[in-house]
Order: C-alpha cells, then sequence, then structure tokens
C-alpha cells in the first residue's frame, strides 16, 4: 500500500469522509502531491499540453501580449505573469515570438507561478536569460500593471460535486468501504452556495460541479486588474455555459483512470465552468471578452498562416508534422472546440486580439 493511501485510509478513519474538492487539493497539491515533484507532462508523463504539442501556439500568444502591450499604452514596465508554466515551453515559445519589439522585453518582468519544484528546474533552463522570478501564488507577485496567460490551469483546481436526490441536493464525498476508496454522500457543505440557475434543473441523480478555489482565483485576477490595470488570458477545456453533468476524472500515462484507484499516481481534472469564471470576474470589476473556442482564437490570430510559413521552409516530413501539430490545436474533433479562450481585462480596454 501507498503512503498516500495510508495518509487517506487514516484521515478518513478519522474524519469519515472527505469531499470530492479536499480530495483533489489533498492528492494535487499537498505535502508529497502529485504536481509537487513530478514532471507530469510529455510522452513518458500522463498528458500533454498545448505547448507541447506545436511551438505555434506559444508564438501566437507572444504576439498576443505584445499586441495587448500596445493597446495598453506600451506601460515602461509591467509583469509578464504565467500561472502554471508546465516547463516553459510556452513562455520560451512567447518571448522568442516577442523579439519583434525589443522594448517590449525589455518592459517586461517575468513571473512564474509553480510549486512544482522539477517544473521549475525545468522553466530555469528555459528561461533564465529573462531572469525569472518565482512565487508559490499570485498573490505575492509586486504591484503594477500586468500581462497573465494561465493554460491549462483551471482544470486542475479542486471543484465541489452535488447530486440531486428526492431529497434534494447531497454531497458527493470520498470515504472508505472495507478497506477502499468509495464514493458516498453527504449533507452539502457552503460550496453549495455556488450553484448557479443552469443547476436548477437538475433531476434525480444528475450532477453539479462548483469550484470555490477556480472563484477565489478570477477573483483575485480581476481585482488586480481592474486596480492596477492589463490582461489575463485564461485557456482551458470545459463548456462555455454552465451546466450538469460529472466531468471528475482521473488521467494516467494518457489514458483514462478511475480517480479513486492508485491515489497520488494520476492527473485529476475537472471541466471548466467558463460563465462561472466570467460573472466572477465582472462582479470583482473587470471586463471580460469570450469565452471563445480555441480554434477559432488561434485562427483569428494566423495560426494557418503561421504553419504554412514554417512548412514552406521545412522538408516533406517536417510539413506533413507541422500540418498535424495546427490541426490538434484547432480542430473541432481535437482541442479546437472543448478548449476554449476567456478574457478578464481592466474595464476600460476596448478590443483584443483574436477575442
Amino acid at each position: 500500500m501507498s503512503e498516500v493511501m495510508q495518509s487517506l485510509q487514516r484521515r478518513l478513519a478519522a474524519e469519515g469522509s472527505m469531499t470530492i474538492a479536499a480530495y483533489m487539493e489533498t492528492l494535487l497539491a499537498g505535502s508529497g502531491g502529485y504536481y509537487r515533484a513530478r514532471d507530469p507532462l510529455g510522452a513518458e508523463g500522463d498528458f500533454i499540453t498545448a505547448p507541447e504539442v506545436s511551438q505555434m501556439f506559444g508564438e501566437l500568444l507572444g504576439l498576443w501580449c505584445v499586441d495587448t502591450w500596445q493597446r495598453l499604452g506600451t506601460p515602461a514596465a509591467f509583469h509578464l505573469i504565467e500561472i502554471g508554466p508546465g516547463r516553459g515551453t510556452l513562455m520560451q515559445d512567447a518571448l522568442r515570438a516577442a523579439r519583434v519589439l525589443p522594448d517590449f522585453l525589455k518592459a517586461k518582468q517575468l513571473h512564474l507561478v509553480e510549486i512544482n519544484q522539477a517544473l521549475r528546474a525545468a522553466q530555469a533552463e528555459r528561461l533564465t536569460a529573462h531572469d525569472p522570478r518565482w512565487h508559490d501564488s499570485v498573490a505575492t507577485v509586486p504591484e503594477g500593471p500586468a500581462l497573465i496567460i494561465a493554460n491549462e490551469l483551471f482544470d486542475a483546481l479542486p471543484v465541489h460535486q452535488f447530486v440531486m436526490t428526492e431529497q434534494g441536493w447531497r454531497e458527493r464525498v470520498v470515504t472508505l468501504h472495507d478497506g477502499k476508496l468509495a464514493f458516498a454522500l453527504s449533507a452539502p457543505g457552503p460550496a453549495l452556495a455556488l450553484l448557479r440557475p443552469a443547476h436548477d434543473a437538475a433531476k434525480a441523480g444528475e450532477i453539479a460541479e462548483v469550484s470555490p478555489a477556480g472563484i477565489a482565483l478570477v477573483d483575485a485576477i480581476a481585482r488586480r486588474l481592474g486596480e492596477q490595470g492589463g490582461a489575463a488570458l485564461l485557456i482551458d477545456y470545459g463548456p462555455a455555459q454552465s451546466g450538469l453533468g460529472d466531468t471528475f476524472q482521473a488521467l494516467r500515462r494518457h489514458t483514462y483512470h478511475d480517480p479513486l484507484e492508485t491515489p497520488g499516481e494520476a492527473d485529476l481534472t475537472a471541466h471548466v465552468d467558463f460563465a462561472a469564471l466570467a460573472e466572477a470576474a465582472r462582479q470583482a470589476g473587470a471586463a471580460t471578452r469570450g469565452p471563445f473556442t480555441q480554434g477559432d482564437f488561434l485562427r483569428s490570430l494566423g495560426i494557418e498562416m503561421r504553419c504554412s510559413m514554417l512548412a514552406a521552409k521545412a522538408d516533406a516530413g517536417t510539413a506533413a508534422i507541422l500540418e498535424r501539430q495546427c490541426r490538434r490545436l484547432i480542430a473541432p474533433d481535437e482541442m479546437g472546440r472543448l478548449f476554449k479562450v476567456l478574457a478578464v481585462t481592466q474595464p476600460d480596454l476596448q478590443e483584443l486580439a483574436g477575442l
């Protein structure tokens, strides 16, 4: 039995049960958690993200940042922040593309919000020339205007699940049954207050998900941008509108995995409720645009033209790879439709590229 499972058994024996959110928080970000030490990315890991699919993704986001900085009035100093920067691949590609405007690079101070020491080391290898500063939380980034990128971050933030029963809402929890982890139902906790009007039509057996952690993070980002200026780009997978459904899942070695099996050895995620994030951002005083599909966003930024330019300089084999990479990012049956893009900005920013 793993140390993680032994720790869970002791906790559940003492407390009886834990919410899905507590389960995710413990296994992902707790002491020795999944995101604390390992590198989960790539062919040898459990999943792959858009920056690892193709350099074009990061390059276009870099150009988006340059364009947005100009729309902000070219502040002489600003904070370029990535929350959950993985191996630093996205930011490396973004800053390479940003060399088209040297003044942007001179004005930026790079901040990386990362709790994983192994990934910090990988980020340092790629980004040392840009003098990055690391943080455990966006709250410790100094004051000032900011451009913020969060790609595939919100899907890993803990969610609460509520199940409609004949007696009303009950909260889904994790407990022990015959020494094994199992789901059960319990009296709903305070997160029930975050249910949205779209959940009112739930029938018996249907599940609603809410993420207080996601709401808190977007609230902090929105308040910062509203008070100090700037823009944030949030990219993740999930529906554009709030709805019902069980999206809590685990991924191990690039295949779906039972979230209660081998705890601590698989990535745990849930779909992002973009409508809830956008409403929270607006309530905090920021403006929002989107969500738009990733496919539409990248097309509007010129990914197909960029792909053609790269392919024209490559051999036939490399050109075919580039075309497959582009398709994976934008095709509706790949990442193009499920993944969404939401912008959160200072209230008076009127236009944004691609949105």
